[in-house]
């Protein structure tokens, strides 16, 4: 038995995975892979057919979806990724590839069987080797050395241990650089998860900072419905102004939470929510139709990135960063 991680696409697919039994990935493009008898020749065909994109990422596109139709079998074990929960979902396969556009959708043509458990495993509860190993964003690929740790998570048992993890590892020749910013992205995910939430609301502030905004935080205590306002001048008169109101939990956001966050004085200042549990599709709709900004974890974390070098220091010690080359 093999542990495979199968992404479902940003989260999107798992709704319709776990209501039908399945398990789905793309390349489309490259038709049924099962007409092709050997990994090379699907290879071949990917680099055809994907022209426009990079040597390497042809060549990981035609080897995982080699792996997926031709390597995982039935009483394998599945893992996948809801990123809005944070959470991993796990399975076990009961039918091998078969190439449909009409199950999933013609998008995610190829498709297997799988027995989705109704329990979900933390990415918190993991241990931090687990988590840097699973951050990639390879589509299709092993991750045996993790299935004891998800078994021991699923039965309630602890602590965790992580094995030796040399041996049991996947090693993917095709592994690209996207794939380590990946990693690196989600290993900076679980550090700003950690935050408490008067460093989140400090961290927030400081990346307005950073924009070029003049920042005023409020302390801790009843807020008002706004942790942050920031203005360009240092009075607060020229616009645009904005407020601010920070989330650091589990739970996602619902609508009347935006509807405080717009009722707030200053009333005609621009609105920002940042949730990092995310947001109810009536919150997303109320936001859209009143003009809010909402930021989820995955966007605070691209915004920290981009802004971090502009930083003051003392938010920069909130969570402590150091770049790294890789060849690209």
């Amino acid at each position: 038995m093999n542990w495979w991680m199968v992404r479902a696409g940003g989260g999107e697919l798992i709704p319709q995975w776990v209501e039908k039994g399945k398990a789905s990935v793309g390349w489309s493009a490259l038709g049924n892979p099962q007409r092709f008898q050997e990994r090379k020749q699907l290879i071949q065909e990917s680099h055809k057919v994907y022209s426009d994109l990079r040597p390497g990422a042809r060549i990981q596109a035609g080897s995982q979806i080699w792996r997926f139709a031709n390597e995982i079998k039935v009483g394998d074990r599945i893992v996948t990724y809801d990123k809005d929960a944070r959470e991993y979902i796990l399975g076990t396969v009961t039918h091998e590839h078969h190439f449909d556009p009409t199950v999933i959708s013609d998008y995610y043509p190829n498709v297997i069987g799988v027995k989705w458990e109704k329990q979900r495993v933390p990415r918190d509860s993991l241990s931090q080797k687990a988590k840097n190993s699973l951050g990639g964003i390879a589509t299709v690929f092993r991750v045996d050395a993790w299935g004891s740790e998800f078994e021991q998570l699923l039965a309630g048992d602890g602590p965790i241990v992580s094995p030796d993890t040399d041996d049991l590892i996947d090693s993917d020749e095709d592994t690209s650089h996207e794939d380590f910013a990946q990693q690196a992205t989600s290993m900076v995910e679980d550090e700003v998860s950690k935050l408490d939430p008067w460093a989140m609301q400090d961290l927030v502030a400081g990346l307005l900072q950073a924009m070029g905004y003049q920042v005023r935080v409020s302390p801790p205590g009843p807020d008002g419905g706004i942790d942050v306002l920031a203005h360009k001048d240092a009075f607060g008169f020229e616009k645009p102004i904005i407020k601010v109101q920070v989330k650091h939990r589990k739970s996602t956001t619902g609508a009347p939470e935006i509807q405080q966050l717009l009722g707030a004085n200053p009333i005609s200042a621009n609105s920002i929510f940042v949730s990092t549990g995310g947001f109810t599709q009536a919150a997303v709709s109320t936001a859209k139709h009143d003009g809010v900004r909402l930021v989820d974890l995955s966007e605070l974390v691209e915004l920290i990135l981009k802004w971090y070098e502009h930083l003051p220091s003392e938010k920069k010690s909130l969570l402590p960063l150091r770049k790294l080359y890789v060849p690209f």
